[in-house]
């Protein structure tokens, strides 16, 4: 066990602090969980394509007085609804999970949210232990409790602030990954240079080839440096009242994307990747960041293997219309007036009040006849 190559974090919250404990071979540790209580009842939710690898290796470690309850739920964003939570509202009641109940999350962004947002509901909210298994989940989702289901109209429409009580990261997890989602997942670790540090926007391009080749020490550093990022903006602004926002660079075009084209078609960071590149656009068409530094964004992006458009079979099938609609509706409007996360250069991202929908409506109508 590597435990040279241990970090730690503590996510600042008061009485709601939490640790982030990131090692390769963490779930090898009967230290993993140190400090979470542990109650008589405990679920741990995962999906169809985890469970199999890692489901039974957790219940082994988690302490207690018995073994814990498993829910197996079905795999992808498609699922990620209100009624696959009702399962997991199901197999609390089924266990007569009382308040003082623990929620375990093994899985992706997907598992995290719902079975964040299961918690937070349950009885008014018990405790949530996630334990994520995807690179994106590592960086991103699984830090900062916010929790969501999504709704056809919109993504994450329904959802709720509830940190966990702790997060576990295994680095060795990403070594059974998929290639196409670790890029998925290193959009995210690009959005946290792209939007507030253009140092580590650099390091990403120093490193690029080292990450999607999946090199661990590489990785347990660009997922350390990413958790860092986000526990010092959860601190700051817990409930997005303001600086939190700017963690949404890309995400207004990459949510409507994936909310139109009925979730699946491109992963989450996909949609992440061409957001920002949107976003980037969008901000050098206004004269408020050079050009330049959209270019520099995309070479990195293609570098990780990620779109920089939208695919051709996918731009077919959009109307540009019907994108800007989906962005009306994003957690960041307010009062109908489109509000966006862009950026004046590499690193230095801010938000936009009442962007002119016309401006918007013309580069997505550009970006679709280009798309491929």
């Amino acid at each position: 066990m590597r435990r040279s190559e241990s970090r730690e974090l503590q996510v600042e919250l008061g009485a709601r602090a939490y640790p982030i404990r990131i090692a390769p071979g963490l779930l090898d540790r009967r230290d993993a969980f140190a400090g979470v209580r542990f109650p008589r009842h405990v679920l741990l939710v995962t999906d169809a394509n985890v469970a199999p690898l890692y489901a039974d290796r957790v219940r082994r470690l988690l302490p207690g007085q018995q073994e814990a309850a498993l829910l197996v739920l079905p795999a992808g964003e498609q699922h990620k609804t209100l009624a696959t939570c009702t399962k997991i509202f199901s197999a609390l009641a089924d266990m007569q999970a009382s308040r003082d109940a623990l929620v375990v999350a093994l899985g992706g962004g997907v598992i995290g949210d719902m079975a964040g947002f299961a918690a937070a509901c349950w009885m008014r909210g018990v405790r949530c232990l996630q334990i994520p298994t995807t690179l994106l989940a590592m960086v991103d989702s699984s830090v900062g409790g916010k929790t969501a289901v999504d709704l056809p109209q919109g993504k994450n429409l329904v959802g709720a602030f509830h940190q966990p009580c702790a997060v576990a990261i295994d680095t060795d997890l990403l070594a059974t990954l998929p290639a196409r989602e670790l890029s998925a997942g290193l959009a995210e670790v690009v959005k946290y240079g792209a939007l507030g540090d253009a140092a580590f926007f650099g390091w990403i391009e120093q490193h690029a080839d080292a990450l999607v080749a999946g090199d661990a020490t590489t990785l347990v550093q660009a997922v350390h440096r990413s958790c860092e990022h986000k526990a010092s903006v959860v601190v700051a602004d817990e409930t997005e009242q303001g600086v939190r926002a700017l963690l949404n660079f890309g995400h207004t075009f990459g949510h409507a994307i994936e909310a139109e084209t009925g979730y699946g078609a491109l992963l989450h960071g996909e949609a992440v990747a061409i957001g920002m590149l949107l976003a980037a656009r969008l901000s050098s068409e206004m004269g408020l960041a050079p050009l330049l530094d959209v270019a520099r964004l995309a070479a990195l992006l293609e570098r990780l293997h990620l779109p920089i458009a939208i695919p051709a079979k996918i731009a077919a099938r959009l109307d540009p219309s019907a994108l800007l609609a989906r962005m009306r509706l994003d957690k960041k409007t307010v009062s109908g007036r489109l509000r966006l996360i862009l950026w004046r250069r590499i690193g230095h991202a801010f938000v936009a009040e009442d962007v002119d929908s016309h401006h918007v409506l013309e580069l997505l109508t550009d970006a679709l006849a280009d798309g491929g």
